[in-house]
């Protein structure tokens, strides 16, 4: 009896025993089970930073490719993606990638501003506004001992490094003869730091130039060209086999005048002469020699009063007459067409004047400007064509695709002119040979 007292005891001991091993096993499992749903609700759902890389993050070319800017690219929509690209390096997510194309293709211009602030976006009415502001900030500065008697503007559609000795010559010609006038580079390479660099003898003399970037969107702005732009930068616009840029630039010269009136140059044109009496007024490159009358004009310098009706009536012939494959249709040829068909209606009040006036020498004969006195009858016909420029020249344009590689030779009609201008070239550039 004794014996099976104690056998009961034991086995009760182990079966307790065993309940309080089963229940430690439960409870661990439950242990496990809860620290694997909880690594799982907070562990899968913390995000993971991304590198960041220094510096802002905008979507502005110059910040990939430093100072270095184009002012016109036909191929924008590639320059865009890089630096959409560069925006968001480091990111992981998708949905950022996605944030931050649409401020791209907000953009509608060709050129893109430097001073953008990284803190706020700018909607386009105040990259628009600002434009606007520093144009007429510029012409019409707050300070009473300055006024700019004349308004005169140039574009420049390539490299700031590219702009060399004879642009230079060409401004130095410009304020010698209008010393209280005041120039605008509508020109996106130039509107930076090393432009500044390049217009800085000029400014150290007290001469009013500054370069701006031109706002197209601006410009354009109820004109018959705004639709046409707006067909280009979407991609429906054929650019043809000549340069976008030169024929953009055609059109641009057109919208300054529009927009603020004043006096256009090319910046291969050299001013001998104050354009003070001229108004309203374009240049013809050749006449008929049988009729006497012009039989082209030409659009390198062209002087008109804000939102002249002929200027008008030139920016719809761009629009609606755009090739992109025909040299000077969008340029000469075009002023030519307008002023063929207006002459004689009423409103419009302008006038052309003689190829002596600006193009004393037409294109194919621009070489014999650069050239030095070759013989006795060769001098005497220089000094000739001299004073004939000097008499009734307002200023000379040099056919710049033509004359680039022309030496200035010693005794040159070029040379007496520079001379007289007080400008001076490298001394590589002027032959003495």
């Amino acid at each position: 009896m004794e014996e099976i007292d104690t056998f009961l005891s034991q086995l009760l001991f182990h079966l307790q025993r065993s309940k309080r091993s089963f229940y430690a096993l439960i409870s661990l499992l439950l242990l496990c089970l809860i620290a694997y749903n909880s690594a799982t609700i907070f562990c899968t759902h913390v995000p993971i930073s991304a590198e960041v890389p220094p510096g802002p993050s905008s979507f502005s070319p110059e910040n990939v490719s430093g100072d270095s800017r184009k002012f016109f690219s036909v191929n924008s929509s590639a320059k865009l993606s890089s630096a959409a690209l560069f925006s968001v390096k480091g990111e992981s997510s998708s949905a950022k990638l996605k944030t931050h194309l649409p401020l791209l293709h907000k953009n509608r211009n060709l050129v893109v501003r430097t001073t953008v602030h990284h803190s706020k976006r700018r909607d386009r009415s105040a990259k628009v506004k600002q434009f606007e502001d520093r144009v007429m900030e510029f012409f019409n500065p707050n300070s009473s001992d300055w006024s700019c008697k004349f308004r005169f503007f140039m574009t420049w559609i390539s490299s700031a490094e590219s702009f060399g000795d004879r642009e230079l010559f060409a401004m130095n010609s410009l304020f010698k003869v209008h010393p209280r006038g005041c120039l605008i580079v509508a020109s996106n390479s130039l509107d930076s730091r090393s432009g500044m660099q390049i217009l800085r003898p000029f400014l150290e003399k007290g001469l009013k130039v500054t370069a701006i970037s031109p706002d197209f969107n601006y410009l354009f702005k109820n004109t018959p060209a705004q639709a046409w732009y707006n067909q280009l930068m979407q991609g429906n616009v054929n650019p043809g086999e000549v340069p976008l840029g030169q024929n953009l630039s055609n059109l641009l010269r057109l919208g300054l005048l529009y927009r603020f009136g004043g006096i256009y140059l090319d910046t291969d044109i050299i001013v001998l002469k104050s354009f003070g009496g001229l108004k309203n007024a374009i240049g013809a490159q050749t006449v008929d020699l049988d009729t006497g009358k012009w039989s082209r004009l030409n659009n390198a310098v062209m002087i008109f009063d804000e939102g002249h009706p002929l200027l008008y009536k030139f920016i719809q012939e761009f629009a609606l007459t755009f090739d992109g494959n025909k040299w000077g249709h969008n340029g000469p040829y075009l002023v030519s067409r307008v002023v063929s068909r207006v002459t004689g209606r009423p409103g419009y009040n302008f006038t052309v004047l003689p190829p002596m006036a600006f193009y004393p020498v037409d294109w194919s004969k621009i070489g014999s400007l650069f050239q030095g006195p070759q013989n006795l009858n060769h001098s005497k016909w220089l000094l000739a064509k001299l004073r004939q420029i000097r008499s009734l020249s307002f200023a000379v344009h040099l056919w710049n695709k033509q004359s680039r590689g022309f030496e200035v030779q010693k005794g040159s009609v070029i040379q007496h002119i520079m001379f007289s201008s007080g400008a001076s070239y490298n001394s590589s550039t002027v032959s003495t040979e």
